[in-house]
């Protein structure tokens, strides 16, 4: 399938689930990621924060228990330039005032942030609608993330949180894409990379 006919279909599939089953789906992705976490170092992660009204995969989830639990470890989210058409990162803290973006994205207030260069990131919790079983993604079609990722360092994670099972193809994969190194479900972490696993 094409890029445009998956958003079309997982945009429904996330609709379709009722609270609950969308609760739980995050939960337990939360407790997947978290797994994974116990045996790789890291210091710096960004990570997306959801769009309430799409059903996104709840990260607050991953970011609280961070700020709780693993104190020592940096976490940043994105803001936006919409001229430029790239992402800059932000320290957030449990003290950090989030405003919303013109697309409904709760953002860090730049000005009274500690901006993290994107050399820093150890890990990068990547926002999509679907993937594949090669570990391509579907975003919303921006192409903010797959700027910002050339822009990381080789050995930066790109982990994405799905919902759903990967399909098995998208069709129109192109060489401005960049593909996950791995992707936690509610069930399992797929991994799609043998250097980073």
């Amino acid at each position: 399938m094409t890029k445009a006919e998956l958003r079309s279909e997982f945009r429904q599939k996330r609709r379709s689930l009722s609270e609950a089953e969308w609760q739980n789906r995050c939960e337990a992705i939360s407790n997947q990621f978290f797994t994974f976490l116990r045996s790789r170092p890291v210091s710096v992660i960004s990570t997306f924060l959801p769009i309430e009204n799409q059903k996104e995969v709840d990260t607050w989830l991953i970011i609280r228990r961070l700020w709780q639990d693993f104190p020592a470890v940096r976490v940043a989210a994105p803001v936006t330039d919409l001229i430029s058409g790239t992402l800059e990162n932000y320290e957030i803290t449990p003290e950090t005032a989030f405003t919303k973006s013109r697309y409904n994205i709760p953002e860090p207030p730049p000005h009274s942030s500690f901006i993290v260069h994107r050399s820093s990131f150890d890990f990068v919790l990547v926002p999509l609608l679907a993937f594949d079983q090669t570990g391509n993604r579907v975003g919303y079609g921006g192409g903010f993330y797959d700027r910002f990722l050339t822009q990381c360092r080789p050995d930066c994670l790109k982990i994405g949180l799905s919902l759903f099972d990967p399909v098995a193809r998208i069709d129109d994969v192109f060489e401005g894409d960049i593909a996950l190194n791995f992707c936690v479900t509610p069930d399992r972490v797929w991994a799609f990379d043998r250097n980073a696993d």
